[in-house]
């Protein structure tokens, strides 16, 4: 199997590491921008054989129709969300099937018909979270009869001895990113009615609950998005549901530091003007920030997606809880959220690729990826979940 891998950041790296490490047969070719740092992090590997490097522009139509012209049988992007659109009109053009690790762009709602005519599979949304946690989903709502409450849980954070700073928070991925999500508002299902919570109130007290995480120890979670987007997956009854919600962990005490910020306005979307320049908040605190929360050499960051799902089987309650937990590995120099993500892009190309998923068009993780050989994929990677 032929692999094209768009993207070889720390997630791409992750990605590739997976894709040539589980599967003697796998050649890739590896497309990044910063050509000549792809390139050393490839050279003298020992294999480096199975891996051609490209230079890629995915902005740029021509560059993406040239790299689908080289064969590949599945496409991997863990380019920005902005360029995932371009990629799949090209692979669509080409028969290529494609995974992407983030949130389906509306607009790949257009290429289903196309895509399902083509006999390609776009799968979206297959990282960590979205990804793992969707999978979970899945799964828990098939094992009950009726749903009555969802509780979703993804979050990368540094392990208990690196949280030592004020934030107890370090960078696995772009701070500016992180500061985004801080600043976005969140829809709930709480005692049976839909529950909007503005941006300036996802940290307020009354929509934060704590978690205990066996290996762990007591975790806050707060909102994390529109769990709403989810309701229709097949299972689910809307009239049946009392609570449902997706949510960050995070430590004790991170809630309370980011609703100060809040409350200063310090994640407002509206520039500060200074001296004739316009400077924008999240940008300017990423900036000051992100170089006093880096990982040291020998600090680990921690992974958990867990799902949570109570209802009703043969007349029974029942409460399903499935959940993975990952660590930070020193050997390869991957952290737990570069795993997570990179690992899980790999496994779904390589479910496609081997035809343990048969379906093609758009793809739903939650319906169309099986959960008993993704969960043994998991566990052969030091990912075992559990389940109870």
């Amino acid at each position: 199997m032929k692999v094209l891998l768009l993207g070889v950041g720390m997630q791409g790296k992750a990605a590739l590491y997976d894709l040539l490490h589980h599967s003697e047969g796998i050649t890739v070719i590896a497309a990044d921008k910063e050509i000549e740092a792809l390139r050393a992090h490839v050279k003298g590997k020992q294999w480096d054989g199975r891996v051609r490097c490209e230079p890629v522009d995915a902005a740029d139509p021509e560059h993406l129709h040239r790299l689908m012209a080289l064969g590949p049988d599945v496409a991997i992007s863990l380019l920005p969300p902005r360029l995932h659109t371009g990629v799949a009109v090209a692979a669509v053009d080409h028969g290529i099937h494609l995974v992407t690790a983030s949130y389906a762009a509306p607009d790949l709602k257009n290429l289903a018909e196309r895509a399902g005519a083509r006999r390609v599979a776009i799968l979206p949304e297959f990282g960590m979270d979205p990804g793992i946690d969707l999978v979970f989903l899945g799964e828990a709502v098939r094992r009950l009869d009726r749903v009555e409450e969802i509780a979703s849980y993804g979050a990368g954070f540094p392990e208990s001895a690196a949280a030592d700073n004020p934030l107890k928070y370090r960078v696995t991925w772009n701070f500016e990113g992180v500061l985004k999500s801080y600043w976005r508002s969140a829809r709930l299902i709480r005692n049976g009615k839909i529950l909007d919570v503005p941006e300036t109130d996802i940290f307020s007290p009354e929509h934060i609950h704590e978690v205990e995480i066996h290996g762990l120890g007591t975790l806050e979670a707060f909102p994390n998005g529109d769990a709403m987007r989810y309701i229709d997956l097949p299972g689910i009854e809307k009239s049946n549901l009392r609570n449902m919600g997706r949510f960050v962990l995070r430590w004790p005490g991170h809630s309370a530091f980011w609703k100060k910020l809040v409350d200063l306005h310090l994640l407002d979307d509206e520039p500060v003007e200074m001296d004739g320049a316009l400077v924008d908040r999240k940008r300017f605190l990423a900036a000051a920030l992100s170089p006093h929360i880096q990982y040291g050499p020998h600090e680990r960051d921690v992974v958990v997606v867990r799902v949570a799902v109570k209802g009703m089987k043969d007349g029974k309650k029942q409460t399903l809880v499935l959940q993975v937990i990952d660590r930070g590995d020193p050997e390869t120099g991957l952290k737990a959220m570069h795993r997570t993500v990179g690992f899980t892009a790999s496994i779904g190309a390589q479910m496609i690729g081997t035809g343990i998923i048969k379906k093609r068009g758009i793809l739903s993780p939650a319906i169309d990826v099986p959960y008993r050989p993704f969960a043994e994929a998991l566990k052969r990677r030091g990912l075992p979940p559990t389940k109870w």
